[in-house]
């Protein structure tokens, strides 16, 4: 599973993204009051249970057709009611592979290509509705803001920005615009996620209290073969140290635990990472490097990163990232209730009354068994179509149509602004706590009070 974007930065592009990087550490001073909630500005609206009007087409515009953009574009152009509109990325050569793409499936995109602003000029000539964003981290806070600004809707590629300052900014601006800003969190779309999801909220595993959340995929080879995600991400690795990717394995335990909305929040979290090791020793190995500066690079960044969030209710979360170490890929997504557990990874149910034996986890034979009673309905409706469009197994398709049917329907979509803050907000978060050994690190309540009324994500059909 990889959220991000193969996009290349110019000189001045890669200058602006090493000061950004740098200061990502002077941002995060003002996480010092991260508990201090600035009051609404006057005229702003919660977006909570935010619906917008409804829309008959979707006009739609990308910004980075790379490895990920390229294949949102593709599969949004097969969406019924969607009209793709813009297609934009550094590189001339993606935007006109994207734009053949689109272009034979019915779609007549503009190009726009070659400079640092064409982003923006996108959004002024063609006005769309809906701007999908999958672009390197540090410019995802910045163009979501802009879109929302245009009058579009903004979906972010994880995260959806790297300090809290940028995630307040994304609030106050899709409170004053009534835009949403939706983290595209594609993970809450798997089936095993999709299942859990609809168990919990028929209470098979009682009042939950315990989840287990996780990115564990080995990237260094990321860092080798030329233009790639590894060309900019390595310099996270290089001057951060926190858990900075945490939102793959959180999205589904927090929707689980309905936090943010009505039943509980994120309160605060402690953060520790192993030694730094793995980056350097693979950079010493390897011939094929991106840049040779891998191999003099000082890695700051813990091989393991393991943090525990506390909610308002009690309940503890595991998170946990890794995208160093050789072992086998995981999101662990275990949900832990009074009456027993789900977990993934492999899959597994260990449930009073309803398991043949909670003290060892269901065969695949059993856990399918259980399965087919409890399937997420919106699986049963798109799952198969979503298997065959493809996209990590399906999910990233099953995301996409969603997000346009909710635009179209004039529903609320099924995450808000405020959970893609809240799921971002444990990396800047973490990197603190690391660096203060451990200590706690309240989180900034970006709803200001609403998740207490906020309703928890339906089971939609």
């Amino acid at each position: 599973m990889n959220s991000d974007e193969k996009m290349t930065l110019p000189t001045q592009g890669r200058r602006n993204f090493l000061k950004a990087i740098g200061g990502v550490g002077a941002a995060m001073s003002g996480i010092l009051h991260a508990q201090d909630t600035p009051s609404r500005p006057s005229g702003a609206k919660y977006m909570g249970d935010f619906a917008a009007p409804k829309l008959d087409k979707v006009k739609v515009a990308i910004i980075g057709v790379g490895a990920r953009g390229s294949g949102h574009i593709s599969q949004l152009a097969v969406i019924e009611g969607v009209e793709v509109v813009g297609i934009c990325d550094l590189d001339e050569g993606r935007v006109k592979r994207s734009v053949d793409n689109v272009t034979a499936k019915g779609h007549q995109p503009k190009s726009y290509t070659g400079d640092e602003n064409a982003w923006r000029k996108m959004l002024s000539e063609t006005k769309p509705d809906a701007v999908f964003i999958a672009t390197p981290w540090e410019l995802h806070g910045p163009q979501a803001v802009a879109a929302m600004k245009s009058g579009a809707h903004a979906f972010v590629e994880i995260p959806i920005a790297l300090t809290v300052e940028e995630m307040w900014d994304i609030v106050n601006t899709s409170e004053a615009t009534g835009r949403h800003c939706m983290l595209m969190e594609n993970v809450n779309y798997g089936r095993e996620e999709l299942l859990y999801l609809n168990m919990v909220r028929q209470g098979v595993i009682g009042e939950l209290l315990h989840g287990e959340a996780a990115y564990i995929h080995e990237l260094r080879g990321q860092m080798n073969g030329g233009d790639s995600t590894g060309s900019w991400r390595t310099y996270h690795y290089a001057k951060r140290n926190g858990n900075l990717y945490p939102c793959h394995g959180l999205g589904p335990v927090a929707q689980y635990m309905s936090l943010a909305r009505g039943e509980d929040n994120f309160r605060r979290l402690v953060s520790f990472g192993s030694p730094a090791k793995g980056r350097h020793l693979f950079a010493q190995k390897s011939t094929n490097l991106t840049k040779p500066e891998f191999k003099t690079l000082d890695y700051q960044c813990a091989d393991i990163n393991t943090s525990i969030i506390k909610t308002h209710l009690g309940r503890t979360v595991l998170v946990q990232w890794d995208e160093t170490s050789p072992r086998p890929y995981s999101r662990h997504n275990l949900i832990q209730g009074t009456l027993g557990t789900l977990k993934g990874f492999p899959n597994g149910m260990a449930i009073e009354g309803v398991t043949k034996n909670y003290h060892a986890w269901t065969s695949s034979e059993e856990f399918e068994e259980i399965a087919s009673k409890y399937e997420h309905p919106l699986f049963k409706r798109v799952g198969e179509m979503a298997r065959k469009m493809g996209g990590h197994g399906g999910m990233d398709f099953l995301m996409l149509f969603r997000i346009i049917e909710c635009l179209r329907n004039g529903e609320p979509l099924d995450q808000n602004v405020y959970e893609g803050c809240y799921w971002s907000s444990v990396a800047p978060l973490s990197e603190k706590s690391v660096k203060e050994d451990g200590m706690p690190q309240d989180f900034p309540d970006f709803t200001r009070g609403g998740w207490k009324t906020t309703k928890p994500l339906a089971v939609v059909s």
